[in-house]
């Protein structure tokens, strides 16, 4: 595990599911050759880890334990972000019903969230870090250099959730997607504890009809602004 630097630049991109954090981070992170963290996949890694140790995942302090250890790195791919687990690649693993499941009991559990507000900190590191999630610009990485928040239509996102679906043979309904797209806007938005919603200073990039190396290079703009590349 790297060490931990505050002096280190970070990236956030912040945003509802299907706008493209993943691919934009992704890209970024192999343009600067910086860290990256797919915060997104955290609960889920913990479950995992936690399940592969044989433990109990109502043991809150052992869980929490695990969260704070975690032994995870994200490899950013042409395709995407590769999910290494003490060693392990993860990748497919961890997007399981299964997982999901383990996922759901222990993001219940408030010493975990604790420890892993502190996990995801500590990929701050040098020569920097791209932080893809929900509220890493207003609560992970409140000082972060560049924030981005990216945004796209509930239409949009739909058509890609739709697509990506039917190229790997599964059956959708595109209105069933977009509308539980929008109820899940509305349930993150409201939501008492870190709502999804643009930092004060973020840049608000709304990629409905931008191609991923539009936006790439809008973010790389703002890197190159912020005197950060």
């Amino acid at each position: 595990m790297a060490v931990a630097n505050p002096d280190a630049p970070v990236i956030t991109v912040d945003g509802p599911s299907g706008a493209g954090k993943g691919t934009v981070c992704a890209r970024l992170a192999q343009e600067l050759n910086w860290q990256l963290l797919d915060s997104g996949a955290l609960y889920r890694i913990t479950g995992l880890a936690s399940d592969r140790k044989g433990l109990a995942l109502d043991d809150e302090p052992a869980v929490a334990d695990v969260a704070a250890n975690l032994d995870v790195r994200f490899e950013p791919t042409p395709v995407g972000v590769k999910v290494i687990l003490e060693g392990d690649d993860v990748t497919d693993q961890i997007r399981t019903e299964e997982v999901g499941s383990l996922a759901s009991q222990v993001a219940a559990l408030p010493e975990v969230r604790t420890a892993l507000l502190q996990r995801q900190r500590d990929f701050q590191t040098l020569p920097g870090v791209i932080a893809d999630g929900r509220d890493m610009g207003t609560v992970v990485f409140p000082q972060a250099q560049v924030k981005v928040f990216l945004t796209a239509s509930a239409e949009e996102r739909g058509q890609r959730r739709y697509k990506q679906l039917t190229e790997k043979g599964f059956d959708a309904s595109l209105p069933a997607l977009i509308e539980d797209i929008r109820a899940r806007d509305e349930r993150d938005s409201n939501r008492a504890v870190a709502p999804l919603k643009p930092a004060d200073d973020a840049t608000v990039i709304d990629s409905t009809s931008m191609t991923i190396e539009e936006v790439c290079n809008q973010v790389l703009d703002l890197v190159n602004k912020a005197g950060l590349a």
